[in-house]
């Protein structure tokens, strides 16, 4: 996620290996440069490399804080004085965009308390995060979750273990971390994407800016697997926001420019200046190549898929759920389309989990009619179990927060003003509680009774660089939401992290 290969070639880094990949040739010409997580495993496995030394000098850097014990261990292996240097080098986590990181954690509680382990990495990741952006920050956590508690209690302790790392430049208003957790919002991660980041995740998967394109009918093979970074690739950087209208106009053009750029098939290279020119212009031209068949690609496949799995209806009875609460229209509506069979098993099981989310304890409730609707069509129980499953852990007895209806009347005639307006989109309506929750924050109106300060400290002022970690994962929705309030509020800098990044299979 950090390099891509030809970056780390131009560093003169030959050769990449792993740590314990087995039956490695000694290379004793050349250097070697570990980044390594500081586990107990990996310390091992170096104790062991070592102690038979493979090349001729090792520089070893941690990806967080190391013990003195770990560092002994590795001195007395080092017989052979083989390492020039060991530092801490504070990069623990998955850094997704330039405003969003990730711990790749799958399933980090049982139930409703956390699973030790994952506890333990999650801890540190979020202080390795805030050892590499050198922020000391002032704690809030989310009063009706437990394991954001736990989480809060368990980076301040680092804090204060290694408080000669965190003893950074005061600012004049300390940073703040804020720990949310994603039981509060299961809503967000359930809805189809319109944005094409979002999108990509949603109907095709991203894994480490990786996309798995080989169950694509008739897709060529240096396409099966492509790479979307908004680092290297201009086109993702400038559209991975954008509606996917908007996308397909932008597509049109790259095309376009493309052909204009395109060289000519008899070009006449007369002399060595047509060649000279020929030869530099080749590269960037190969480039745009590569650009324009992988985005030609991804959107075609999502556009194929948009249209086999009828989303667009889909989408917008799903923001219909999310977002209004007229009870028999969507009863209505999600009754429809579990009857259609142009609707997959997944969006089938995915309304199902939004209308349970939205009207459980609604006093006509159809749920029973609609999970056994959903039985009969795929004739197991695996999806209803999956309904009751998904309300169990957002439900309306977990959330600490009022996740449909508005607080006030402020927010209740905005509401009213946004429908007689008529919405600009159907498609993009809802907005994720986390907007709502980082408004309140930066504008100093977040209640402390539900989101209490960790200590007896709290923030006098506005806050400026806020971090907020979303406990069982955050979605792409929240990171546009989270982009958006960074550019509309000059001054204020939000970095929104998870222990995952959701679409609704995850």
């Amino acid at each position: 996620v950090v390099y891509t290969q030809s970056e780390i070639l131009q560093r003169e880094v030959y050769l990449f290996e792993r740590l314990d990949s087995p039956n490695r040739e000694p290379m004793k010409h050349l250097k070697a440069i570990c980044f390594l997580r500081p586990t107990k495993e990996n310390v091992e496995l170096l104790v062991q490399e070592l102690r038979r030394p493979k090349y001729s000098v090792y520089f070893i850097y941690f990806s967080n804080v190391i013990s003195k014990s770990d560092v002994k261990a590795l001195a007395e292996a080092d017989e052979q004085e083989v390492v020039a240097e060991v530092q801490e080098f504070y990069g623990d986590y998955i850094a997704v965009n330039p405003h969003v990181f990730s711990l790749n954690l799958l399933g980090c509680c049982r139930g409703r308390s956390w699973d030790p382990a994952q506890l333990t990495r999650t801890t540190q990741g979020l202080t390795a995060l805030l050892l590499s952006l050198k922020k000391c920050p002032m704690i809030r956590y989310q009063l009706s979750s437990e394991p954001a508690k736990r989480l809060a209690e368990c980076v301040k302790q680092v804090i204060t273990k290694e408080y000669e790392l965190f003893d950074f430049r005061r600012t004049e208003v300390p940073p703040l971390l804020l720990i949310l957790d994603r039981s509060d919002d299961a809503i967000t991660p359930l809805l189809n994407q319109w944005t094409y980041q979002a999108m990509v995740h949603e109907l095709l998967g991203i894994n480490n800016n990786r996309i798995d394109l080989s169950r694509v009918p008739g897709i060529s093979k240096d396409l099966r697997e492509v790479v979307l970074s908004a680092e290297n690739d201009e086109f993702y950087a400038n559209n991975m926001y954008l509606n996917f209208a908007e996308i397909g106009t932008n597509i049109k053009n790259l095309m376009e420019d493309f052909q204009r750029r395109k060289p000519k098939e008899q070009q006449k290279l007369e002399s060595i200046a047509d060649m000279k020119a020929f030869v530099e212009n080749y590269p960037q031209f190969k480039k745009m190549s590569g650009t324009v068949s992988k985005h030609v690609t991804v959107v075609g496949e999502l556009s194929r898929l948009v249209a086999e799995r009828n989303l667009l209806e889909v989408s917008e009875v799903e923001q219909e759920l999310a977002c209004q609460s007229d009870h028999s229209s969507a009863l209505q509506s999600v009754r429809r389309l579990l009857q259609s069979p142009r609707v997959s098993e997944l969006d089938a099981a995915r309304l199902v989990m939004l209308y349970a989310l939205r009207y459980e304890r609604h006093g006509s409730s159809g749920l029973p009619a609609l999970l056994e609707e959903l039985r009969s069509r795929g004739g197991t129980d695996r999806y209803r179990k999956l309904v009751s499953a998904v309300v169990e852990y957002g439900g309306k007895r977990v959330r600490g927060s009022d996740l449909f209806s508005p607080k006030d009347a402020v927010a209740i005639t905005k509401q009213f003003l946004k429908g007689l307006k008529g919405i600009e989109n159907v498609y993009t309506q809802h907005q994720p509680l986390l907007q709502e929750t980082l408004d309140q924050l930066i504008k100093g109106k977040l209640k402390d009774s539900q989101y209490p300060y960790l200590g007896p400290n709290t923030l006098r002022d506005r806050p400026q660089d806020i971090i907020v970690f979303l406990i069982g994962g955050a979605t792409y929705e929240e990171a546009l939401a989270v982009f958006n309030l960074n550019r509309s509020n000059p001054g204020v800098r939000i970095v929104l992290g998870g222990t995952t990044i959701h679409n609704t299979r995850r």
